[in-house]
């Protein structure tokens, strides 16, 4: 395999929810239309130039990638603190910056196909469910990968991660 054809290829494994051994060549081959060498890559900053080493988001194509948020309130003083409440509060603030990501760079949630979710205690994997699964639609959940994360910014309790379409 090229090196051209990797990242297409670990995309489709993770797009389609299947393992790399069993992604079939159908779905590499458009995936490889989305994701070509020929597109460009566009690094999103809707509120301005970001103060960290990141892009709050990046578009390939039809694809765009999110960094990962957290549960901060943009209200505080420094836009850096978390807001209170534990892993329910964390978990809707989190989903409503993605949501307001999203929307800022032609995107939403009714359009994710990937998240990938850090917990710092996976003992509240149950609470941090119930929050989540409000944000989507019944029937059209994104793929999801999950781990449990040690030290996350700002002693965060999750930080999600995701891949939407334009």
């Amino acid at each position: 395999m090229t090196r051209r054809l990797v990242l297409p290829f670990l995309l489709a494994a993770a797009l389609t929810g299947t393992g790399c051994h069993a992604v079939r060549a159908d779905r590499i081959e458009r995936l490889v239309r989305v994701v070509s060498a020929g597109d460009t890559v566009r690094y999103l900053t809707p509120f301005g130039v970001p103060t960290r080493p990141f892009s709050p988001a990046v578009r390939v194509g039809n694809l765009i990638f999110l960094s990962g948020q957290i549960g901060t309130d943009g209200a505080s003083a420094t836009g850096n603190a978390l807001v209170p409440g534990g892993i329910e509060a964390e978990t809707k603030q989190t989903l409503e910056n993605i949501r307001t990501t999203l929307a800022a760079v032609g995107s939403s949630m009714d359009k994710v196909v990937k998240c990938t979710v850090m917990m710092a205690d996976m003992s509240e994997w149950d609470r941090m469910n119930t929050i989540y699964r409000s944000y989507f639609t019944p029937g059209r959940l994104p793929a999801r990968s999950a781990l449990g994360a040690n030290g996350l910014a700002l002693g965060a309790r999750v930080e999600i991660e995701c891949i939407a379409t334009a």
